[in-house]
């Protein structure tokens, strides 16, 4: 069995990967398709989106908030819903959960 991996973001912290995954598909699930995230759960993704490895191209020209809405045609589909980033200029673009959860250098 693998040692457990915390995850530290700035809003708070796992144990263990997994437990962040359930934290944050439990708050996907949530929501339906087209809602957007209210501000309690924004910190959250805002925190989490800075582990990703693409984070300056997701946020780029700010963010003014979450969406849930249904995954990029054309990628492979893990799921029938994903979070996406609401930039300032109303460009959209999805993110990961699990990319940024993955284990990072630092982790």
């Amino acid at each position: 069995m693998g040692k457990a991996r915390r995850i530290t973001l700035a809003t708070r912290s796992f144990d263990k990967a997994g437990d962040g995954t359930a934290f944050f598909t439990a708050m996907l699930n949530r929501y339906d398709i087209g809602d957007r995230v209210n501000t309690e759960d924004a910190t959250d993704l805002s925190a989490l989106l800075e582990r990703h490895d693409e984070f300056n191209e997701k946020a780029e020209g700010g963010i003014s908030g979450f969406e849930v809405n249904k995954p990029p045609e054309g990628v492979q589909q893990f799921s029938k819903r994903c979070f996406w980033v609401v930039r300032s200029d109303g460009t959209k673009i999805d993110f990961s959960i699990g990319h940024c959860l993955k284990a990072k250098p630092h982790d």
